[in-house]
């Protein structure tokens, strides 16, 4: 069992003011898999003043040197990519070929995104030949508070921690105590790329006690969260009373609109892409909106697709879904599949208790409702599971406003032939994100949504601009070297 008690506060790895043990464990085994420790408030204070010392060199560092340094990061992760997705696999139950390609690589698909961003930033450009000698300069908005989730924990470290540290902030990483593993490897990456103490700090920690300090802590000018809705809602208002800017990355009920002349795959894509990471993500697409002339032949191709995926162990090789993170996320999920029969929708694929043969993990039946009414509980709230929900639909209006009937807004998806379709769809569906026919956002997108999913734009320009401040600047004289 690993053990990893230290916090990564000023450049070096320190024990926490007052011992306080929790133990990692392995959901597809159930058992310890490493122990950690809880930060306390002196802890996160500790952390907070090394960033708040290391601010103003790193905020004066000239943004080429930033780069250069934040880019060396890249070099570490190559040396240990698969220490990297062993982590992710073992904590919080990405089966591991699935953590090698795709939760460990959104570190580098990040990074490399993000120094293409960065080029395009004018820290000081003029306002426009309308007004000689008006300026618009950009720069750091400071100490940034990063809490980050468990679900695609090296993803939201990466969209969060590099364009902090490239737009000259210092940061203190609050990771899920659930997956602290990777994190704690992050950190080790930035040491040994040589970015200064202070700069990057980590402290392990629950929402109560690090995210709280952190959300109300009168030195953090910046809260970047990924999380769920209520926990958004309560970092919000406790980082009120100091009137720092607060970014909001929360939860999704994403629509996947299929109709009739869509492709072949369409309906293998839709259900693939629900109960990929075991149907947690939040930009999951988990009410599947299904033209009326071709429902029935949709239910069942989804159920067939859906009773011939495999669960198994995290560390298993092959093309499988694992376990989900904990009991409680394990009885969540079972209550809801539960609430799912009692309202009346029907089970076509998986459903109650453990898969067959397995009597240990927090392993979920990839699981099926079809006749989903609007208003059901499980088409109203975030599941957070592999449980999908299939509702018809008359015609394009009918589903536009089932799409948008409900408190999130992430991500749609559409499926269709029609170009001319996706293109109005595209506009009418009210989410920060809408793919369509499969085809993934580009490199360097933003990442965020509307209403209740919070209005964070992460990934590419957009995630780097969040981490800066606009300052107008009158009587500049521009024949002057810049300094």
């Amino acid at each position: 069992m690993l053990i990893k008690r230290d916090f990564y506060i000023n450049g070096r790895w320190v024990a926490p003011v007052t011992p306080n043990d929790l133990h990692v464990i392995d959901p597809s085994t159930e058992e310890p898999c490493a122990v950690i420790s809880i930060g306390s408030a002196a802890d996160t204070e500790a952390a907070v003043a090394a960033a708040k010392a290391a601010y103003p060199a790193w905020a004066a560092t000239p943004p080429a040197r930033r780069k250069e340094l934040v880019a060396g990061i890249l070099a570490q992760y190559e040396k240990r990519a698969e220490e990297m997705a062993q982590a992710i696999a073992m904590e919080m139950g990405a089966p591991i070929d699935f953590a090698r390609s795709d939760q460990a690589p959104c570190l580098p698909w990040h990074l490399t995104n993000f120094l293409r961003a960065f080029d395009q930033i004018h820290w000081l450009k003029p306002l426009g030949d309308h007004a000689p000698g008006a300026m618009i300069a950009l720069e750091p908005i400071g100490v940034v508070g990063l809490i980050t989730p468990w679900n695609w924990p090296m993803n939201q470290i990466a969209l969060k921690a590099i364009p902090a540290m490239l737009a000259g902030c210092t940061c203190v990483l609050k990771p899920s105590e659930e997956s602290p593993l990777n994190a704690m490897l992050f950190a080790e990456f930035c040491h040994d790329a040589g970015i200064p103490a202070g700069v990057f700090n980590l402290v392990n920690g629950d929402g109560p006690g690090v995210g709280s300090t952190l959300s109300a802590h009168p030195d953090v000018e910046m809260i970047s969260f990924t999380g769920s809705t209520r926990a958004g809602k309560a970092i919000t208002k406790a980082a009120a009373e100091s009137l720092k800017r607060v970014t909001l990355e929360l939860g999704g009920k994403g629509a996947n609109l299929l109709f009739a002349d869509a492709d072949d795959r369409a309906v293998l894509r839709s259900v693939k892409r629900m109960m990929e990471n075991s149907g947690q993500s939040c930009n999951a697409p988990s009410r599947l909106l299904v033209e009326r002339s071709v429902y029935d032949e949709t239910v069942a191709k989804a159920a067939e697709i859906a009773n011939a995926i495999a669960v198994a162990p995290a560390m298993q090789p092959g093309n499988h879904i694992g376990p989900v993170v904990n009991k409680r996320q394990w009885d969540q999920i079972q209550g809801y599949i539960q609430k799912g029969i009692a309202e009346g929708a029907r089970l076509v694929a998986g459903g109650l208790g453990l898969p067959e043969g397995m009597n240990k993990g927090y392993f979920v039946r990839p699981t099926i409702f079809a006749d989903v009414k609007p208003g059901m509980t499980i088409e109203r709230e975030e599941i957070f599971g592999p449980v999908l929900s299939i509702i018809p639909f008359e015609d394009e209006a009918e589903a536009v406003r089932i799409a948008n009937d409900t408190q999130y807004g992430l991500t749609n998806y559409v499926q269709t032939g029609s170009p001319e379709r996706a293109n109005r769809l595209s506009r009418q569906l009210r989410s920060g994100m809408v793919e369509m026919n499969g085809k993934p956002r580009g490199a360097g997108s933003p990442f965020g949504g509307v209403k209740s999913s919070g209005r964070a734009r992460e990934g590419g320009i957009w995630g780097l601009e969040e981490f800066l401040e606009v300052k107008a600047i009158s009587g500049y004289d521009s024949s002057i070297a810049a300094e």
